[in-house]
């Protein structure tokens, strides 16, 4: 009977207990190139403090204010906590878990004839439980949680990064709208000069009152700008106020020149995104948890085998109670086999199957899109090189202009619509490059974060 019983066992281990699928970071449903497509600054390194590379003191003071004070970072933080507990909960299950119980009583006999009599009784009781482990069910089971808490505290590194790209980007859109509002100042100041001079040439009857009209009128469209970016600056400052965990007040910030665009390119090799980026590493890691849940699951079929112990003494004289002669305890041993359970157990198993599937595809899914992200940046750098390069050009070119377009008007060889719209080029080449020249910076940032860059 008993060698019966040990090959049931040994069947259910066999049959019940798979291993573990065999997983490896580079099984992403496509197959990884050796070299970025769009990179054309192969085997440098990744930097190691990419907020340094800008060379901005005021800029790395930000991130370093929001990375202490920030509160979205701060409750990434409590999440990768409750998740530490959860995976010490679930692994309690390996210990023996103890119950004391003291209790006392006040009881009061009543004898016919002789009145009634109190006394106390004092109780103290004790317990304890035990599955014991064997196939490992528990184990796996608190293996899961442990990986899920560290895909946690990588989506607490995510958090960190984004909120620092976040800064930076903000601080370079809040740099921008400074340059901008500067830029359309001084457009304000030239076209109050050209509304001075159409006037007095109408005075001279040398121009028509449309042409006044038409000054008057380019000049409330430079004001109208002037106050749209004023406008832009303060909703921008306020963000970067949210983000560095201070009250939104609007509060000027020292924020007035972009720096120069890093030089080299440092995006590393396509394999190490996997093992780099967070979000990637998160999946991957839950990955792993939904197998070891699944495997855990499949171990419900097998036997349970228990220890329960329980004990105790009652008195009314506290003194016994501590006596080990009157104290009267049992221990027993059990073993469970689940035999029928109406589909219980086999239900866990697919839900868990499904979901190890689930999240399979969600991290081919997420490493694609982390290629994609890295791809996307280096690209966009090169046509946002030349896009500055052009607008460059440009501006250089629509300010001679407009010097020739000045010097031509007051010698009649022009007319005003020329002479303003000379005045609209300039101003628009030059706010065109301000912002892809900031693109460019927030561009690098994407990069370094797509890169999953240590901040």
């Amino acid at each position: 009977m008993i060698r019966i019983f040990i090959c049931i066992i040994l069947f259910l281990i066999l049959t019940g207990c798979n291993m573990l699928p065999q997983r490896h970071v580079e099984e992403v449903g496509a197959e990884i190139p050796d070299q970025w497509v769009e990179d054309k600054a192969l085997g440098q390194p990744m930097p190691t403090k990419w907020v340094e590379t800008f060379g901005d003191p005021q800029l790395s003071a930000l991130v370093d204010n929001a990375l202490a004070d920030n509160y979205e970072l701060k409750a990434a933080a409590a999440r990768v906590d409750a998740a530490i507990a959860q995976a010490r909960i679930d692994g309690s299950g390996r210990w023996p878990q103890l119950f004391l119980t003291a209790e006392h009583e006040r009881v009061q006999i009543r004898e016919a004839g002789f009145g009634s009599s109190r006394f106390d009784v004092f109780e103290v009781l004790f317990g304890m439980s035990w599955e014991l482990d064997v196939w490992g069910r528990i184990r796996d089971f608190q293996q899961a949680a442990v990986l899920e808490a560290d895909a946690t505290a990588v989506d607490y590194y995510g958090v960190k990064l984004s909120l620092a790209a976040r800064v930076a980007q903000s601080y370079f859109e809040l740099v921008e709208a400074n340059l901008q509002a500067k830029v359309v100042e001084q457009s304000v100041k030239d076209r109050t000069i050209i509304v001075s001079l159409v006037r007095g040439r109408f005075q001279r009857g040398l121009e028509r009152g449309l042409d006044v009209r038409l000054a008057l009128t380019d000049l409330a469209n430079a004001e109208a700008q002037l106050k749209q970016t004023r406008n832009r600056i303060q909703m921008i400052t306020r963000r970067l106020e949210i983000l560095l965990g201070r009250y939104p007040g609007g509060n000027e910030i020292n924020a007035i020149t972009l720096p120069q665009l890093p030089v080299d390119i440092p995006a590393g090799l396509p394999s190490e995104l996997l093992e780099r980026r967070p979000d990637v590493v998160a999946a991957f890691d839950r990955l792993q948890a939904a197998d070891f849940r699944t495997v855990s699951s499949k171990k419900l079929r097998l036997p349970r085998i228990t220890l329960t112990a329980a004990g105790g003494t009652r008195s009314s004289d506290l003194t016994e109670l501590i006596d080990p002669k009157a104290v009267a305890w049992s221990v027993f041993a059990g073993l469970m086999q689940p035999l029928f359970t109406g589909g219980r157990i086999q239900g866990e198993i697919f839900r868990n199957q499904a979901r190890a599937e689930e999240a399979l595809n969600f991290y081919k899914n997420t490493a694609l899109n982390a290629f994609r992200e890295v791809e996307q940046a280096l690209a966009a750098e090169e046509w946002l090189r030349q896009q500055e390069a052009s607008l460059r050009k440009a501006v250089e070119q629509t300010e001679s202009s407009q010097r020739l377009a000045v010097y031509s008007y007051r010698n009649n060889l022009i007319g005003i619509l020329t002479l303003l719209d000379s005045y609209r080029s300039t101003l628009n080449a030059q706010s065109a490059h301000l912002s892809v020249t900031r693109q460019l910076l927030s561009n690098r940032i994407n990069l370094y974060l797509a890169l999953g860059g240590d901040v």
